[in-house]
């Protein structure tokens, strides 16, 4: 029987993208069993990358202008087919658009993602995917809100200032001038996190810190978080209230909670991405699946791109591999989530740096390991 390995792979976060991790893989495989047959299908799980995997997969993709997190003019992506859109928060507001070292926990804006959103609107999309994570921000979605037609105001009547430490100083919302667009569009909030907007568990408390956030400033963010979603829930009423609580509220510094505002239904989003990408067929065609992703650890665990696919091949009695670049799990961890056996760069190359500096290479040797393993 002809091999046909299906390989469903996330990036190597800061050394290899999904598309690249792909392509190694597939090249170290060929080179130990040259005819074998091998489907590329590059995943993410709704951060960053979730755009580049639409587009791998045979979306179209659009570049816009848009608001960085800090307000200057960035170009950012969003993917098309059809009337479908992938849209990722992190092309607009993500980390990577501050400047090297730069933070910004207070002031960063969703602003730009609301004009990706609309960008997707004015392309056609009656679905649209909008993938959260990796964001600087933490302003519970009203600058994305903002851009979309809502009014913020303080108690002077002025729009409040950008960012979630602004929001503290709302006296009124207004959402009526939201586009009216929004309500005939199946809004899917795509995350990989649970957290609500506030509190232990919240957006600033579990998050703030890897933005830059000050104890102070994630108690800032917190209370005027809370504060915003009380005005709300005066404003359009107790949905408000039972959106801030919801799963994935916290999600990216709080979008979540916008995207409930405007009826997103919440999906965990590797499970999102595998339906759009078309992910069930080219399971059923493949022998053997190969995931992964830069880390395998317990946040993998947690709805990260590897388990959501060895999920699905599971059920699918299929046998699936990983490579990582770090492995930090057990082999009976991996079992419960799936995974046959775990391939890390550093069982090739014991060199930390050396795996992040030459990932490609390496990951090519780690391919023919699995080959010789399981193709051959």
């Amino acid at each position: 029987m002809t091999q046909r390995v299906l390989i469903a792979a996330d990036k190597f976060k800061g050394s290899l993208t999904a598309v690249q991790v792909a392509e190694r893989v597939t090249a170290g495989l060929r080179r130990i069993v040259p005819d074998v047959q091998v489907e590329a299908m590059p995943v993410a799980d709704g951060g960053d990358g979730t755009v580049d995997a639409a587009v791998a997969a045979g979306f179209e993709r659009r570049e816009i202008r848009v608001a960085g997190p800090l307000g200057h003019e960035v170009s950012a992506a969003f993917a098309l087919r059809g009337d479908t859109a992938v849209v990722e928060m992190a092309e607009a507001s993500g980390l990577q658009r501050l400047p090297a070292g730069v933070f910004a926990p207070l002031t960063a804006s969703t602003y730009g993602s609301g004009e990706l959103l609309r960008a997707a609107l004015d392309a056609g999309a009656r679905t649209i995917v909008f993938g959260v994570g990796g964001s600087a921000t933490t302003d519970g979605g009203a600058g994305m809100l903002t851009a979309l037609g809502a009014r913020f105001l303080d108690a002077d009547g002025e729009p409040v200032a950008p960012g979630g430490g602004g929001l503290g100083d709302v006296a009124t919302a207004d959402l009526s001038g939201l586009d009216p667009r929004l309500s005939a569009v199946d809004l899917v909030l795509a995350s990989d996190v649970d957290n609500p907007l506030t509190g232990p568990k919240g957006a600033p408390a579990v998050y703030g810190p890897q933005k830059g956030a000050s104890p102070d400033d994630v108690e800032t963010l917190d209370a005027a978080l809370a504060h915003f979603a009380k005005v709300l829930e005066e404003s359009v009423g107790s949905g408000a209230a039972e959106s801030a609580a919801a799963p994935g509220a916290g999600a990216a510094g709080g979008i979540g909670y916008g995207a409930l505002l405007l009826g997103a239904r919440f999906r965990p989003g590797i499970e999102v991405m595998l339906d759009v990408l078309g992910f069930a067929p080219a399971l059923e065609r493949a022998t053997l699946v190969i995931t992964g992703e830069g880390s395998l650890d317990e946040q993998t665990l947690h709805g990260k791109a590897p388990a959501g696919v060895a999920a699905a091949a599971r059920a699918a009695d299929k046998e699936v591999v990983a490579v990582c670049g770090r492995l930090a799990l057990q082999p009976q961890a991996l079992g419960r989530a799936g995974i046959r056996r775990a391939y890390p760069l550093t069982g090739v190359e014991p060199d930390v740096a050396k795996c992040i500096a030459d990932a490609g290479p390496i990951l090519e040797r780690v391919a023919e390991r699995i080959a010789g393993d399981f193709l051959v």
